[in-house]
């Protein structure tokens, strides 16, 4: 078996949205090892902002800024506000901010460029959050039948 690793383009400058139908985001709230909570959360909108000069491979420079805007049980934006590419090139690093109910909540969101190709990237990716520390610090709640410790945040999006 053999590994190939594809050199990842980067998308030329200019603003990107997701079409309709083409993203996807999921809530799972965890209580230790269980899944207490599965729902799908409504991604009102996505985008992609890359500055004139900016390459993703650089590390100098401007740093293109994800939004996901997140509507249903978690009514919230996650906005990056630094992007980080890793080492295999085929990895993004996010230190974003999941603004609740006017509350900035920092997260750590680590995506996988699936497809990356001229004008069009697709990205998916997982952060996790402790419940308790979301919960003190933006009132965001699950219902009191559902315990949890701890949730994921799903994303999944097709920039073109």
């Amino acid at each position: 078996m053999t590994t190939v690793t594809l050199p990842t383009v980067s998308p030329p400058p200019g603003r990107y949205a997701v079409a309709p139908g083409r993203s996807f985001a999921e809530l799972t709230a965890y209580y230790g090892p269980l899944a207490t909570l599965r729902r799908r959360v409504t991604l009102t909108g996505a985008s992609l902002t890359v500055p004139e000069s900016e390459s993703m491979s650089d590390s100098e420079g401007a740093r293109p800024v994800f939004r996901f805007d997140l509507a249903g049980t978690m009514k919230a934006s996650l906005v990056s506000e630094h992007v980080e590419p890793l080492a295999d090139g085929r990895h993004l690093q996010l230190l974003a901010d999941l603004d609740v109910r006017g509350v900035a909540f920092p997260v750590l969101l680590r995506l996988r460029v699936v497809r990356c190709a001229e004008g069009r990237l697709l990205v998916v990716g997982s952060t996790r959050l402790s419940y308790r520390l979301l919960r003190r610090a933006t009132g965001f709640q699950l219902p009191w039948s559902r315990p949890a410790t701890r949730l994921r945040l799903l994303l999944a999006a097709e920039f073109a």
